[in-house]
């Protein structure tokens, strides 16, 4: 399993707007993603930072969504960032939503 994390700078008095737009414009999109699993998006205390982690079956399928809806995402986003977003992708080591997916795997018997 692979995470991607977005840091991101957004505009004065917009975390109400950037919060409807990821769940309006950004889910969406992410939900018709080969090999996405979940996303949990953070706001810092001021509403001037956020920090979106996305979690995914594979390396190739961030990948794939990096290359293709993601800038479909940054320019719905558009309105409510401030510069280019920072991107990282990680291996996932441990996570309880990572043992979760892989006991649901697991042929029963």
């Amino acid at each position: 399993m692979f995470a991607r994390s977005v840091s991101i700078r957004l505009k004065p008095n917009v975390a109400v707007k950037f919060a409807r737009a990821i769940d309006k414009e950004s889910m969406p999109r992410l939900r018709r993603q080969k090999g996405f699993r979940d996303e949990i998006t953070f706001l810092a205390p001021g509403g001037r930072e956020a920090v979106a982690i996305s979690l995914w079956d594979r390396k190739e399928d961030a990948d794939a969504y990096r290359q293709g809806a993601y800038s479909e995402v940054l320019r719905a986003l558009g309105d409510v960032i401030e510069g280019v977003p920072h991107v990282r992708t990680y291996e996932v080591c441990h996570s309880s939503f990572h043992n979760l997916v892989a006991l649901a795997a697991a042929p029963s018997g």
